[in-house]
């Protein structure tokens, strides 16, 4: 069992999945200092546990997340107090368990930068994408700048970022921001599906493949292909067991 103190953040395993949920809804789930290191202490502990298999990223209705609590990163204009840099989003992204960002509703500035580090979103059709940086005097910390605009291309970026101006689902679905948009009654049965779908993979397939992503992000074509006939000659496949796993696919309805 993985557990955290923090404040705001519910953190709960169940069948191989970590399961965080931003619990701050007076705030719209702002991010505190303690939530943010406590959303660092559960994804090292599901990264380091055999047992977890995916962690799910999800905030209370009615926001995914508002970003960092800026009056406590500004320390109420006296000044950042200690661990105002505080940034889950770096952890995320080095995490080698996959990552399930599921949003809810707004998802805006800092909490869009650490949903773009998760391995990939679904979303309501009440989530809400915004980056705010710019329109209140700062500029990204957390990789918005690297991010967005692999996410939905340079000029999607640029205008989300310029602006502040909010995208809904049904655009961020178009842009790719997001692999699917559904009904926000059915979004965690959907996240759930997902989970399962991800636990029933063979563990080694998966973390692999997850290595081999990473890995050639943004490189050549003939590097990525290097990179997987590598990998191939590395690997040894347990013939019995992709047996079983291609019959208990082939014999689902």
């Amino acid at each position: 069992m993985i557990e955290t103190g923090a404040e705001g953040l519910d953190c709960r395993w169940t069948d191989g999945v970590l399961w965080v949920t931003l619990a701050r809804p007076q705030a719209r789930n702002a991010l505190t200092i303690a939530m943010r290191r406590g959303l660092i202490e559960a994804v090292r502990a599901a990264d380091a546990d055999a047992e977890t298999r995916l962690v799910v990223l999800t905030g209370t209705d009615p926001a995914f997340s508002a970003g960092i609590d800026l009056k406590e990163a500004l320390g109420n204009g006296t000044g950042s107090p200690r661990g105002a840099r505080t940034d889950p989003a770096e952890v995320v992204r080095a995490c080698r368990t996959p990552v399930l960002g599921v949003v809810n509703g707004l998802c805006y500035t800092g909490a869009l930068e650490l949903a773009l580090s998760c391995s990939f979103l679904i979303a309501s059709d009440r989530a809400r994408f915004a980056d705010t940086h710019a329109a209140i005097g700062l500029t990204a910390g957390w990789g918005m700048s690297a991010l967005l605009p692999r996410a939905v291309g340079v000029r999607l970026a640029r205008r989300m970022m310029l602006t502040g101006e909010p995208i809904d689902a049904r655009e961020a679905l178009r842009a790719g921001l997001v692999t699917e948009v559904v009904a926000h009654r059915s979004l965690l049965d959907r996240a759930r599906q997902i989970a399962g779908l991800i636990r029933a993979a063979h563990p080694g397939a998966v973390a692999e493949t997850l290595g081999l992503l990473a890995a050639g992000e943004d490189t050549s074509l003939a590097h990525a292909l290097a990179l997987e006939a590598q990998a191939k000659l590395r690997r040894r496949h347990d013939v019995a067991d992709v047996a079983r796993r291609f019959a208990a696919r082939t014999d689902r309805p």
